[in-house]
């Protein structure tokens, strides 16, 4: 190898251009991969959020169903079924549908509600309760 000149080849201050390796294109097949790996997780990030959110609402609705058939059968044993409805009926999702039986001694009432309008899910509550001694109910 020679010896090079002082003041002479890459090393005089002047900066050589850099080129892709041979066979391989300018722009490399990568580019706008960060992108697409960005708007994936955010869309994933969104419909996990959705189904939490909606998780949540029909947990929500559930125990407003429980609740309100509970007291809806104890109104009801205590000889009280359109006070029990009345109470019921401001516990209850909007839309819920009450339903009130008697069989014997006991009060069955079952409450519920369409989870997701456009779906066919329906979320509900049952309570029992026993008719006190006295009433219409027994």
């Amino acid at each position: 190898m020679a010896a090079r000149a002082p003041g002479t080849g890459s090393r005089s201050g002047h900066h050589a251009v850099r080129r892709p390796p041979a066979g391989r294109a300018r722009w490399s097949s990568d580019r706008g991969a960060v992108t697409v790996e960005a708007a994936l997780a955010l869309s994933t990030l969104v419909v996990f959020l959705a189904l939490a959110l909606g998780a949540l609402a029909a947990v929500t609705a559930s125990i407003r169903c429980v609740d309100a058939a509970r007291e809806l059968a104890r109104l009801a044993a205590r000889g009280e079924p359109e006070r029990g409805r009345e109470v019921a009926a401001e516990l209850a999702p909007d839309g819920a549908l009450l339903d009130l039986q008697q069989d014997g001694d006991t009060v069955t009432s079952v409450v519920s509600a369409q989870l997701l309008h456009p779906l066919p899910l329906r979320i509900g509550g049952r309570a029992v309760a026993v008719a006190e001694p006295g009433t219409a109910a027994s």
